[in-house]
Order: C-alpha cells, then sequence, then structure tokens
C-alpha cells in the first residue's frame, strides 16, 4: 500500500530542512520564509488570514511573527477591531527580498532537475485535487 500523505509529509520537511541550509546563513529560517513570502504575494494580511493561508495554528504565527518584527522584517499594526493586527513586509525586508528568493528558487530548481513540465502539471493537478479533498472534510 502506498502512503501518499506520508510521502507528502516526508518529503515537505526535507524540502524544509533543505530550504534551512541556504535560507539560515541570511539568519532566516523556512517558517519564517513562508510568512514573508505570503506577504509578499499577497501584500498586507492580518494574523488570521496568514494562518488560515499557512494552514499554521494562530499561537504559532504569532510567535513568529513576533521574532520577525524583532528582526525588523515585518510591521505590524492595529485594525478597526483592536483583536485585529494587520501584518506586511517592512522596508528592509523589501530590501532583501530578492537575495532570500534566489536562495529559495535555487533550490527549487535543484529539487526539480530532471522533472519535465508534464510531469510538474500533473504533480500540481494532483496537490490541488488533494487539497480541494482535504478542505472538504
Amino acid at each position: 500500500m502506498q502512503y501518499y500523505g506520508h510521502k507528502v509529509s516526508q518529503t515537505a520537511r526535507f524540502f524544509s530542512k533543505k530550504l534551512n541550509g541556504v535560507l539560515s546563513p541570511m539568519g532566516l529560517y523556512s517558517s519564517q520564509w513562508a510568512i514573508l513570502m505570503c506577504l509578499y504575494c499577497r501584500n498586507t494580511l492580518t494574523q488570521v488570514q496568514i494562518s488560515n493561508y499557512l494552514h499554521v495554528e494562530a499561537p504559532t504565527i504569532t510567535r513568529t511573527l513576533t521574532r520577525l518584527e524583532e528582526l525588523g522584517w515585518v510591521i505590524r499594526a492595529e485594525g478597526e477591531d483592536k483583536r485585529e493586527r494587520y501584518v506586511s513586509l517592512s522596508p528592509q525586508a523589501l530590501e532583501k527580498f530578492p537575495e532570500w528568493l534566489q536562495a529559495a528558487v535555487q533550490l527549487e530548481q535543484a529539487a526539480l532537475r530532471d522533472i519535465s513540465e508534464d510531469e510538474l502539471a500533473t504533480f500540481n493537478r494532483v496537490l490541488k485535487k488533494m487539497n480541494e479533498n482535504l478542505t472538504s472534510i
């Protein structure tokens, strides 16, 4: 029997470990990178929106955002509702982002070596369907 969820999880963990290897010399870790990438692609978001997008519990997001704020890479601001906090990338993060992105892209390119466009299209369709199925549970 194949355990696809386990394989996906193990691959994700292995990729994160390798990503930490290329980002940590820049003072960044994969869990932080996920938030920074999310903000870069989607601009300003609430902490709840980040948590929902990344499928990570709110307290974990809050701790990581606190660290990113201490590093000067995110800015948090109160929303209309005092419980709502908006998060965006700082000017310093926007300046460093191309360097971080280049490191992540180089790792991804290495991971995708010898995988055809057709295989990647199939992979994307399967992942999309798996996410849809999980959402409906």
